[in-house]
């Protein structure tokens, strides 16, 4: 007699499980955060997140992708995109945000260990290139939003705009000779969106 057939067992693929990932991403997180310039490796990152490397291969093709994931989603969840309906507010949400976020002791520690590792591992500062990349276009958005409100000029140098922000982000970051707080922000903001 035949034995009965079987469902055939569903085929899971590439689909992640969403705690693994975060577990995966937290942990290279938290690596970045305390290598003080160290080289971080899958190996750590896997035994940290409590899983197989090849768990890790399976959703992301290079160490470096894992980084990027796990600094693009920290700063997702700690940046928001505002639409206050004014190109000042907008601004001004956005760059206290980021400048709060990097205050964060893990978020300044993973931020610094990319740079100086960016400076000797292209790869690395391929990873750093594209993180500013999209933090860049959660700007320009704003910034473009203003234009298209009339609250700047149509032919404002949207990038010049983005650049200010970000210039001012990363010299204070890195030197540290003033501060990143929410009163910096609002008069950045106050500068760049005069009429809003």
């Amino acid at each position: 007699m035949a034995s009965p057939s079987r469902p055939p067992r569903p085929h899971t693929g590439r689909r992640r499980n969403e705690a693994v990932r975060q577990a995966i991403l937290s942990a290279a997180v938290e690596l970045l955060a305390a290598a003080d310039g160290a080289p971080i490796t899958i190996d750590a990152i896997a035994r940290a997140a409590g899983v197989g490397k090849q768990t890790i291969y399976r959703w992301w093709p290079s160490k470096g992708a894992v980084l990027l994931a796990a600094m693009l989603e920290r700063a997702d969840e700690s940046v928001p995109r505002p639409d206050t309906g004014s190109l000042r507010g907008d601004l001004t949400a956005m760059i206290a945000a980021s400048f709060a976020g990097a205050q964060e002791n893990s978020t300044a520690s993973a931020l610094r260990t990319l740079m100086r590792e960016a400076a000797d591992d292209p790869h690395t500062a391929e990873l750093l290139r594209q993180f500013a990349l999209t933090r860049r276009a959660a700007l320009r958005r704003i910034v473009i939003r203003g234009v298209e409100r009339g609250e700047l000029a149509s032919d404002t140098d949207v990038d010049l705009v983005v650049d200010q922000v970000y210039g001012v982000f990363w010299y204070r970051f890195l030197l540290g000779h003033a501060p990143l707080d929410a009163a910096t922000a609002a008069r950045l903001a106050a500068t760049l969106a005069p009429g809003s």
